[in-house]
Order: C-alpha cells, then structure tokens, then sequence
C-alpha cells in the first residue's frame, strides 16, 4: 500500500530525527514537529505508518520507534537505481517526429516514434571517418561529412567500403567482384573513372553504415 502525502511526512520527520538525535522521537516530539493537533492524530499515523511495514514499535518502552524492513528495502532499490544512473551512458535515441518534404510539402503528423542510434555507436567494431575529397557526391557523401564504420572483411557487392589499395592508400568506394581475381572499386562521380586492383592488392577494412553532416 502506497503512503498518504501526510504519512510520508511523519516518516521523513522520523527518519530525520533518528539521524540527528540517534534516537526516535517521542509522540509529544512529533506532534510539535508536525504541527499535529493531538497525541490520537500522531498514534494514527505512526499504527498506519507500521501496517505497512515502514515502522516497528514497541509498546513497553519510552522512544520505541524503529524504521521497518519496508522502508530500507526502498531505500536500498533507490540508491541501486541512483548508482545505476550515475554511469549509465547517455541515450542514443532522439524522437522521431515524422517525415519532410524536400519537393512538395506533405501534411505533417505528429508521430511518437524514436529513433535510435544505439546499433551504430558505443559498438566495439564501429567507428567513424572524415571525408576527404568527391568521389562519393552522387550517393550524396560530401566531404566534411562523417561516415560511421563498420569494422568487417564480409561486404557484398554494391557496399560502400573503406578499402586499402596495395597496402598504403585508404579509399571510400562502392566494391563489386569482377572477373578474373579483380575487384572494382567505383566511384559515385561521373567524372571519375574506376579503380580496378587484383583482390590479393585489397584489404576491406569495413562497411559504411550511416553517414552524418553538420551544418555550420
């Protein structure tokens, strides 16, 4: 059973006094300190406060108030959540609100999904690249942007890859198999022509899985 506004006040005063006198109050004690107009009101609340467990008293003896199991067992799960708040890592969510027209306008709804970025980062085998140069503006990766990795040697063909080229040069490009033991590293500029490189010459260092940019 939950507590009334007014029992969770004659607990906290309680709980506090124990920690300043180390002892418990007397009914006199908290019916001053609660402004509580008789004896009968405060044996009320401290009968209420004992049924459900966040007190014990004994009947035979003077400032015979003791805090319940009940009571600590709550205490013990908050200062369990508290640590557990304390180094947990930031949310990697942000809400999803719906969707933008970049041609004619649409009608706006409002939608109470999430979008969650938890798969991509905290992940041991993910990390990020600046991009450096135009090879990749027609999948709309511009330099500046941040393209998030994913460490691997298992792409498929049509993946965009970081991939090192003869054991020195760090290319981001679209892989595909071709014949002849050759892979084809393409680029998404026209004006630019392939890289085709003997897959003995390639290592995939991993696999594009987003792609962020900030506007300044």
């Amino acid at each position: 059973m939950a507590l009334t506004r007014r029992q969770k006040e004659v607990l906290d005063f309680i709980v506090v006094f124990l920690k300043e006198h180390e002892f418990s109050p007397s009914f006199e004690e908290i019916a001053d300190g609660m402004g509580l107009a008789s004896i009968a009101t405060v044996h009320k609340h401290l009968t209420a406060l004992e049924t459900k467990g966040y007190l014990k008293r004994s009947f035979n003896q003077s400032r015979a108030l003791e805090l319940g199991p009940k009571y600590y067992r709550e205490l013990r799960l908050k200062r369990q959540e508290a640590a557990h708040n304390a180094f947990a890592p930031p949310s990697l969510s942000t809400p999803l609100l719906g969707t933008i027209a970049a041609g004619r306008p649409i009608e706006a709804f409002p939608n109470q999904e999430s979008l969650s970025f938890k798969d991509f980062l905290g992940a041991p085998d993910v990390y990020a690249l600046e991009v450096r140069g135009e090879s990749m503006i027609e999948d709309h990766i511009m330099e500046g942007d941040y393209v998030l990795v994913e460490k691997t040697e298992q792409v498929r063909d049509g993946d965009i890859v970081v991939a090192l080229v003869g054991g020195s040069e760090s290319t981001l490009k679209r892989f595909y198999h071709e014949s002849g033991g050759k892979a084809r590293l393409q680029p998404a500029n026209s004006t630019m022509d392939p890289i085709m490189v003997p897959l003995s010459d390639l290592q995939i260092q991993g696999r594009v899985l987003a792609v962020h940019r900030k506007y300044r």
